[in-house]
């Protein structure tokens, strides 16, 4: 089993939070983070969906 994209899933999750956190703060942060956010959930999705 790979753990890599498991790995950035949830990372994707984590950083989510961090979104939620700061954007009343820094919405340029907030933006930045959903944006990589985004690219961890993607990537571990298309990864796991191209292993089948």
């Amino acid at each position: 089993m790979n753990w890599l994209p498991i790995i950035l899933i949830g990372l994707g999750g984590f950083l989510i939070g961090g979104v939620v956190s700061f954007w009343n703060k820094s919405r340029a942060v907030a933006v930045m983070m959903a944006v990589f956010s985004a690219g961890c959930i993607a990537g571990g999705l298309l990864w796991l969906m191209g292993q089948q």
